[in-house]
C-alpha cells in the first residue's frame, strides 16, 4: 500500500473517531453510562494505539488448550522462544517476537506482554530491511480454567492489529469456542485469519471436508469471507503460507487502521442499537401556536383584558362624565390597580396580583407543555424522546412566575388617555356653567319678584327666555355629552383591551418560546447532530 493511501486512511479514521467521540459526548445523559463507557474505552483504545508505534503489526495467536498454538507459533517465528510441553496449559504469559525497527518497547508495555524475544528473520514473514514491523504474540489458551489466563486473552483481543484463530481437527467445531470466542469478534474479519492446524491427523481426502465444515461455521459466527489456512505445525505443512498471508498483512501496513476502524464500526453500531431507530416530528407553527394559547389561558390574559376594559371605561367617566357626578367614579377602584397593573412611575411591577392559579392551574401548565413536547417527541427513539420530553419540561418550576412577570411587565398603556377626553370635559363644563348661569339668571328674577321689585324682562329668543334656554341647553348638552362619551369610551375600551390581548398574548409567546420551544428544539437538534456524527462515525 502507498505511503499516500495510508495517510489518507489515517485522516478517514482520526474524523470517524472524531466522530464517534462526539456522538458519546451528545449522548451523555441520554443513554446508559455502561454504554457510553464501553465507547469511551475504544477512543481511549485508540488514541493509545495510534500514539505507539505505528512501524510495528501486532499480531496475535488464540486458541484454545490443545490447539497446538505454541508448537504453530514455534514454527512461524522459526524459534523455541514458545514453551511447549504435554501438560496443559503451557502457556500462562503472552510471549512476543519482535521484527523490524526499534520502538516496539512503549508498544509491548501498553499491551502488557512482558516476554519479549527478538526475531531472526524469517522467508516470507519479516526481518530483511525492507520489511516493516512485525509483532507476534502467542498468548494464554483462552478456554484455560486459570481466570488470569482468560483475563489477558480478552483484553489483547481488544488490542492487537490482527486476530489468528488456532483451531485443531478435534474441537474445531467446539460451540463454546465459537460462541465464547470466535462470533464476539466477528467485525474483525478484516483483520482475521483463521488455522486449522495439525492437520497431519487427518487423513489428506479428510482435510477438504473439515475446511468446509469450518468455514460452514464460521460464516454462522459472521466470518464467511474469512480465510482459512489448514497447517501442520509438526510437519511444516502449510506454514509458508501461512507466513505469506501474515507478511501480507503487514506489509499492506493498513491492519492497525483496519482495527481501529471495526472498533469504532461496532461503537457506533452499539451507541446505534442503545438509542434506537427513529426520527422526531419536531416543532410546528401550529403546536407553538396552540402552546402559546394554553400559556396565555394559564396566565389569565383574559382577566387582565378584561381590566383593561373596564378600567379604561372607569377613566373615560372620570375624565369626561358630567362634573356635578363625575366624583363618584372616583370611590370605585381601578380594576388594574387592583392586579397591580397600573403603573405610578418608571419603576416596572414585577409581580402582578392576579389570583393565585393553584393545583389546577400548575396541572393547565404541565398539561400544556406536556401535550407540545409529546407531539414534537412523536416517532423519537425512545431515550431522545424521554430526553426531549424533559427538556421541554426543564423549567415548568419557574414558568408560572416567568408568566407573571411577562404580564406585569407587558405595557398595557394603562396611563394613556384619549384625545377626544379633554374636550368632551371642556363641553360639560360649558354646559354646566351655561346651566348654572341660566339658573342663576332665573334665581335672581323670582328674587326680585318675591320682594316686590321691578323685574326687568328676560331677553328672549324665538319667544323663549334666555336663561331657560340656557339651563335647558345645558341640560341637554350633559345628557348628549354622556351618551356620546358613553358610546365612544365603550368602542375605545375594546380597542384598548384588543391591543392589549395583542400585547400579553405577544410577552406570552416569547416566554413560551424561551421556556418551552427553544429547550425543545435544541434538545432535537442535539439528536439530529448525535446522528449525524454517528453516521460519520459508522
Amino acid at each position: 500500500m502507498s505511503r499516500h493511501r495510508t495517510a489518507k486512511e489515517a485522516s478517514a479514521l482520526t474524523a470517524r473517531l472524531e466522530a464517534l467521540d462526539s456522538a458519546r459526548s451528545l449522548a451523555e445523559g441520554r443513554l446508559e453510562d455502561s454504554v457510553l463507557q464501553e465507547v469511551y474505552e475504544v477512543l481511549e483504545r485508540a488514541s493509545s494505539r495510534r500514539s505507539l508505534s505505528a512501524e510495528h503489526t501486532v499480531v496475535g495467536f488464540f486458541g484454545a488448550t490443545g490447539s497446538g498454538k505454541s508448537s504453530l507459533f514455534n514454527a512461524v517465528a522459526a524459534t523455541d522462544a514458545a514453551r511447549v510441553a504435554v501438560r496443559r496449559p503451557t502457556t500462562s504469559a503472552p510471549l512476543a517476537s519482535v521484527w523490524g525497527p526499534p520502538g516496539s518497547g512503549p508498544l509491548l508495555d501498553w499491551l502488557g506482554v512482558d516476554q519479549r524475544h527478538e526475531g531472526t528473520p524469517v522467508p516470507g514473514l519479516a526481518g530483511s530491511a525492507a520489511d516493516p514491523g512485525l509483532i507476534l504474540l502467542d498468548l494464554p489458551d483462552f478456554d484455560s480454567t486459570h481466570l488470569a489466563n482468560r483475563g489477558i486473552v480478552e483484553r489483547l483481543a481488544g488490542q492487537v492489529d490482527v486476530l489468528v484463530w488456532v483451531v485443531d481437527p478435534q474441537k474445531y467445531a467446539d460451540a463454546a469456542i465459537h460462541h465464547d470466542f470466535i462470533s464476539r469478534f466477528s467485525s474483525y474479519g478484516a483483520v482475521t485469519l483463521v488455522v486449522l492446524n495439525q492437520v497431519d491427523t487427518l487423513a489428506p481426502a479428510a482435510v477438504r471436508p473439515v475446511v468446509e465444515s469450518l468455514r460452514s461455521l464460521l460464516a454462522q459466527d459472521g466470518l464467511g469471507k474469512v480465510r482459512i489456512l489448514p497447517v501442520s505445525a509438526l510437519t511444516g505443512a502449510g506454514i509458508a503460507e501461512l507466513r505469506t498471508a501474515i507478511g501480507s498483512v503487514v506489509s499492506d501496513r493498513a491492519a492497525g487502521s483496519a482495527r481501529l476502524a471495526a472498533d469504532v464500526q461496532q461503537a457506533a453500531a452499539r451507541l446505534r442499537a442503545a438509542s434506537g431507530g427513529g426520527e422526531p416530528a419536531g416543532v410546528h407553527q401550529q403546536d407553538r401556536r396552540e402552546l402559546a394559547e394554553h400559556l396565555a389561558a394559564a396566565a389569565q390574559v383574559e382577566v387582565v383584558v378584561d381590566a383593561v376594559r373596564r378600567s379604561y371605561q372607569l377613566e373615560a367617566t372620570r375624565h369626561t362624565g358630567w362634573p356635578v357626578t363625575r366624583w363618584i367614579s372616583r370611590l370605585r377602584r381601578d380594576p388594574l390597580r387592583r392586579l397591580s397593573l397600573r403603573r405610578s412611575g418608571p419603576a416596572e411591577v414585577n409581580r402582578t396580583s392576579l389570583p393565585e392559579a393553584g393545583a389546577t392551574g400548575a396541572a393547565r401548565l404541565d398539561t400544556a407543555v406536556r401535550t407540545f413536547s409529546d407531539a414534537a417527541s412523536a416517532g423519537a427513539p425512545g431515550p431522545w424522546r424521554a430526553s426531549i420530553r424533559a427538556a421541554a419540561r426543564s423549567r415548568n418550576a419557574t414558568l408560572g412566575d416567568t408568566l407573571d412577570a411577562a404580564v406585569s411587565g407587558t405595557d398595557l398603556l394603562a396611563n394613556k388617555g384619549a384625545w377626544w377626553w379633554p374636550l368632551f370635559s371642556v363641553l360639560q363644563w360649558i354646559g354646566l356653567l351655561a346651566a348654572l348661569a341660566g339658573l342663576g339668571w332665573l334665581a335672581g328674577l323670582a328674587l326680585l319678584g318675591y320682594f316686590q321689585l321691578p323685574v326687568p324682562p328676560a331677553p328672549q329668543v324665538e319667544g323663549w327666555p334666555v336663561p331657560t334656554l340656557l339651563v335647558a341647553a345645558g341640560a341637554l348638552l350633559g345628557v348628549v355629552l354622556a351618551l356620546a362619551s358613553k358610546a365612544i369610551a365603550g368602542a375605545g375600551a375594546r380597542g384598548r383591551a384588543a391591543g392589549a390581548r395583542r400585547r400579553l398574548r405577544a410577552s406570552v409567546a416569547e416566554v413560551s418560546e424561551a421556556e418551552v420551544v427553544d429547550p425543545t428544539e435544541e434538545e432535537i437538534e442535539r439528536f439530529r447532530e448525535f446522528s449525524r456524527a454517528l453516521h460519520a462515525a459508522g
